[in-house]
C-alpha cells in the first residue's frame, strides 16, 4: 500500500502519524491515543513504558509476563497475589507437592524443645519475633528484666550470676565487694557489723 501522506506509520494501528500527535519509542512512532499497554490499556509515557520486540507494556504487566517468577517477586512490599498470569498468556504448571524430610538426624535447632528455645525466667517457648539473647540464653523481651528491681535490660547493661540476670546496680549491691566505701553511693561509708 503506498504511503500517500508521507508520514510515519503507527506501531499499533498502522495509520499515518502526524507530528502533533506523535510519540516516539525505540525508533517507532505511535499516536498518543495508541500508546497504551497491550494488556491493561493504561496510557504510557517514557517513564512507564517497557518494550518487548514490537509490543509495548506498562512496567507492571511487562514484569508479570516476562519478569522473574517465584517467591519474592511480587507486586510490592508485603503483597501476595493469586494471579497466575493466565490473562497474559502464561500457562501455569502445578509444582509437585511438599514432602517432609525423612532424615532421622534433625538439626540441633529442631532438636530443641518443640522446635523453639525456652525462656529461663518463665519457662515458655521463645520465638524469633520476641527473642532477646543475654547471658548466653534466649529470653522473651518482657522477661528480660533485672531479677531484683525489675528494670528492663539490654545485652550491654546486664550482669549474670547463677543463671539469673541483674542490672549493674543490683548486681553490685548484692554480689559486689563489701565493706567500707563499697556499694552505698558516692563517698558514703557504712559500717557493717
Amino acid at each position: 500500500m503506498p504511503n500517500w501522506g508521507g508520514g510515519k506509520k503507527c506501531g499499533v494501528c498502522q495509520k499515518t502519524v502526524y507530528f502533533a500527535e506523535e510519540v516516539q519509542c525505540e525508533g517507532n512512532s505511535f499516536h498518543k491515543s495508541c500508546f497504551l499497554c497491550m494488556v491493561c490499556k493504561k496510557n504510557l509515557d517514557s517513564t512507564t513504558v517497557a518494550v518487548h520486540g514490537e509490543e509495548i507494556y506498562c512496567k507492571s504487566c511487562y514484569g508479570k509476563k516476562y519478569g522473574p517468577k517465584g517467591y519474592g517477586y511480587g507486586q510490592g512490599a508485603g503483597t501476595l497475589s493469586t494471579d497466575k498470569g493466565e490473562s497474559l498468556g502464561i500457562k501455569h504448571e502445578d509444582a509437585p507437592g511438599h514432602r517432609p524430610t525423612t532424615n532421622p538426624n534433625a538439626s540441633k535447632f529442631a532438636q530443641k524443645i518443640g522446635g523453639s528455645e525456652r525462656c529461663p525466667r518463665c519457662g515458655q517457648a521463645v520465638y524469633a519475633a520476641e527473642k532477646v539473647i543475654g547471658a548466653g540464653k534466649s529470653w522473651h523481651k518482657s522477661c528480660f528484666r533485672c531479677a531484683k528491681c525489675g528494670k528492663g535490660l539490654e545485652s550491654t547493661t546486664l550482669a549474670d550470676k547463677d543463671g539469673e540476670i541483674y542490672c549493674k546496680g543490683c548486681y553490685a549491691k548484692n554480689f559486689g565487694p563489701k565493706g567500707f566505701g563499697f556499694g552505698q553511693g558516692a563517698g558514703a561509708l557504712v559500717h557493717s557489723e
